[in-house]
């Protein structure tokens, strides 16, 4: 197993989590990375957006960690995700960690809404790079529509738009997911939107509708941070899950 102590990189984490088991296929250990440019209204971890340190690391120290689970990786079909917050906003550390992965036959994942900056595209992260070492990417989509999106994530599309482009060229294994929220886009005409709208994609390999809920709404009353979706229901799970069945018709792995 490779893992240099000598050669390493920092980053800024929120969380991580040993053992999970629903960001990507088998057991996992999820690394939550600190901060994100969306400030979506259906998000329920604000405590990820700040771009401020939280838990710095380095690189060798994270993977000596990772690779005590390794074990429960290669008996399940599992590995390591990269979530957040947005992975995006801390390329080098995020390329690296990949890298350590690839090198220790560890399957990765990169669970990501596509917004890796918000200023001029010269300063884009290195995608290609970056999307090099994925395995598979768990793909967030906010909104099908160019003003609904900008008006649910706080941000202009086309930033989404320049990963997509990239995500289209390298052609990892991809993972569909989109939050569906009551009065917002809890209609099956949305979910037609969101088969048409990826259907340039290649190699998407499963659709995920995620029930939105409101556990996380404490959380904002604890930051100070209004809550834009205050007095909507949670999500009809048994509706949901009939939209993803329907999504997922004809899909092969």
């Amino acid at each position: 197993m490779q893992n240099n102590k000598d050669d390493f990189t920092i980053g800024n984490i929120h969380s991580f989590e040993s053992m999970g088991s629903v960001d990507g296929p088998g057991v996992r250990s999820v690394v939550f990375m600190q901060g994100c440019r969306l400030r979506c209204a259906f998000c329920h971890n604000p405590d990820t957006w700040s771009l401020g340190e939280n838990h710095a690391v380095r690189s060798c120290d994270l993977m000596e960690k990772i690779l005590r689970f390794k074990p429960y990786f290669d008996a399940t079909g599992g590995g390591v995700t990269f979530s957040g917050g947005e992975p995006l906003l801390q390329p080098e550390f995020l390329l690296d960690m990949l890298r350590r992965c690839k090198a220790n036959g560890i399957h990765t994942a990169l669970d990501t809404s596509g917004v890796g900056h918000r200023g001029e595209k010269r300063f884009r992260p290195d995608y290609s790079g970056i999307l090099s070492y994925t395995d598979l990417v768990l793909l967030d989509i906010k909104h099908t529509n160019i003003d609904m999106y900008k008006q649910i994530a706080g941000l202009s599309m086309k930033y989404f738009n320049e990963f997509l482009e990239v995500l289209r060229e390298i052609k990892p294994d991809v993972w569909i997911r989109a939050v569906i929220v009551p009065g917002i886009n809890d209609n099956f005409e949305y979910i037609k939107s969101i088969k048409e709208y990826t259907r340039t994609i290649p190699n998407i390999k499963k659709y995920e509708l995620l029930p939105y809920h409101t556990l996380g709404v404490n959380k904002y009353k604890e930051l100070g941070i209004p809550y834009r979706l205050s007095g909507t229901k949670n999500m009809d799970k048994q509706k949901t899950a009939e939209w993803q069945r329907w999504l997922n018709v004809g899909i092969r792995d």
